[in-house]
């Protein structure tokens, strides 16, 4: 059960042959500098950085790993639950959604390690090793724990965590603009339902002036915790006695979701 979400596109700059070179050499120097001051990878993960993330969902695969390479890492997302108090399925399902359960994991903007943390993030965190496994899963659970405390206590425990794994997504910031936004609406800001509707709403030219912080891809958040709760869903089921399989009920389930995260995904 997969899907293809994209085909690649590249990106390019091209200067007519008969323009000035000044303009082709100031070009150059910007790059130049925003590469070398890190503005770049900056920007390259706020755009793109997500989009190999978010990956083919693929049952199959996600089970069989669940039965192979999760054994491994089980005691340490177990640590994490006892240090953090969010239930170690959830955060094994968001480390596999990250990186597969790869703990060497790398992206084209050097988003690193199983919880697939930027160096930011990371020195936040104190991981100074984003490789090691041990380090990123304690530092990634201690990260989304750190963002479900900043949430405004006024948003109900249960939904508390589907924000928390927005914000890991796209950041605390982006998911407050949201939230206004579907204040201004009239919607509920502090209900997930309702909320999850107006992420997407942050990639549109005509709703970013209306935010404080800007232009993002809130589709990928929505499309995040979507399928984060999909493979924690899977994993409870696997606690079960016996061959796992899915039942035609939880398939149907499992199918409707995708279809939510198809709806989402993009930051249309």
């Amino acid at each position: 059960m997969s899907f293809e979400i994209a085909s690649p596109s590249q990106l390019a700059w091209t200067f007519a042959p008969d323009s000035d070179n000044a303009l082709f050499e100031a070009a150059g120097k910007f790059f130049t500098r925003i590469q070398r001051d890190g503005t770049l990878d900056q920007l390259l993960d706020r755009h793109y950085g997500h989009n190999e993330r978010l990956g083919t969902i693929d049952a199959a695969a996600f089970l069989a790993a669940a039965q192979t390479t999760l054994p491994l890492y089980r005691p340490m997302f177990e640590e994490a639950e006892q240090i953090t108090g969010i239930e170690w399925r959830l955060l094994a399902a968001l480390a596999y959604q990250e990186s597969h359960w790869d703990p060497l994991a790398t992206s084209f903007t050097n988003v690193r390690g199983m919880m697939m943390l930027t160096g930011e993030t990371a020195t936040r965190m104190g991981v100074t090793d984003r490789l090691d496994a041990h380090a990123s899963i304690i530092g990634g659970a201690r990260y989304l724990e750190m963002l479900k405390d900043q949430l405004p206590a006024r948003i109900p425990e249960g939904e508390r965590i589907w924000f928390a794994l927005a914000a890991y997504n796209q950041g605390i910031g982006h998911l407050e603009d949201a939230r206004v936004l579907a204040a201004r609406a009239g919607a509920n800001p502090n209900a997930w339902l309702e909320v999850r509707k107006f992420m997407p709403l942050l990639a549109r030219p005509e709703y970013v002036d209306q935010t404080k912080y800007g232009y993002a891809r809130g589709g990928e958040a929505v499309a995040l915790a979507e399928t984060v709760h999909l493979y924690y869903d899977m994993l409870k089921r696997m606690d079960v006695p016996g061959p796992f399989q899915i039942e035609p009920a939880a398939d149907a389930q499992i199918q409707l979701r995708l279809q939510d995260i198809m709806q989402f995904g993009f930051g249309q």
